[in-house]
């Protein structure tokens, strides 16, 4: 997953592959039957780490806003090395566009998994008169979720932590009651 999310998957050979997970590149095709299912496994993995994290930061979290204030937060990177090397999911949606659908599916499956979490803050603070009404929960966390991936672009780009911040902060402003 390292080496991928270094490189991305084009740039990425099989003895980058074997030098990282010192394991011969037979070895690698017994498990897995080429680069593909391998990248396609570490995007799951990547998934599933980052969700789980997300999942633990807002159980920590009381109001819904704090909720979605901690998304936000949890979303950046906290050193320049990793804003530089950004977000393994979009660095892979802008490597393959549309073009696969198994990848897209993992992309989609993160994204989806994201928005609801952030939906469920949203109705919280919907129930709780603190989050607007004047827009559905559902609009209201596809907003907030593109404003996430945003953020992720500036952080790639190389904004200030300063400006990316006020960005997300202006979002959640946005949608306060």
């Amino acid at each position: 997953m390292e080496v991928f999310w270094t490189k991305g998957f084009h740039a990425t050979s099989y003895e980058d592959l074997t030098r990282s997970t010192q394991v011969k590149k037979q070895s690698l095709y017994g498990v897995f039957k080429n680069k593909r299912e391998l990248f396609l496994k570490s995007l799951a993995l990547y998934r599933e780490e980052n969700l789980s994290i997300l999942e633990k930061r807002i159980a920590n979290e009381t109001s819904p806003v704090r909720q979605l204030e901690a998304i936000c937060e949890t979303a950046l990177y906290a050193d320049d090395e990793a804003r530089i090397r950004g977000c393994l999911i979009i660095n892979t949606s802008l490597e393959f566009g549309s073009g696969d659908e198994d990848i897209n599916r993992e992309i989609i499956q993160m994204m989806q998994r994201t928005e609801t979490m952030i939906e469920q803050a949203i109705r919280g603070g919907q129930a709780e008169g603190t989050i607007t009404s004047r827009l559905s929960s559902r609009e209201l966390a596809l907003h907030l979720s593109n404003a996430i991936n945003g953020a992720k672009m500036m952080e790639k780009s190389g904004a200030s932590r300063e400006e990316i911040l006020g960005v997300l902060r202006t979002s959640i402003a946005l949608i306060q009651a």
